[in-house]
């Protein structure tokens, strides 16, 4: 069986903050997204770049413990015991 899931990151701007959010598309993909947010220091000139890297990068490992946790509570729904899945 071959599965293809996409990343989608979507990010919104303002003067001093970034969000970004990543969310799975395909075939079969589970319904989770995470939330990632870079706050620029007062003090630092703006660099939008910057602020898009570090909240897309915080949005995947976000994303990344929210598959972890649906994967969990998959092994828990079909043995009933608490699953001890590291991350």
């Amino acid at each position: 069986m071959r599965n293809h899931w996409i990343v989608d990151l979507n990010f919104e701007e303002d003067d001093n903050r970034t969000t970004c959010t990543a969310s799975l598309s395909g075939f079969s993909a589970p319904g989770v997204r995470g939330i990632g947010i870079a706050r620029r220091n007062p003090d630092d000139s703006p660099d939008s770049t910057i602020g898009e890297e570090l909240a897309a990068a915080r949005a995947c490992s976000n994303l990344a413990h929210e598959l972890v946790d649906k994967a969990a509570g998959g092994i828990e729904n079909r043995t009933h015991q608490q699953a001890h899945l590291i991350f």
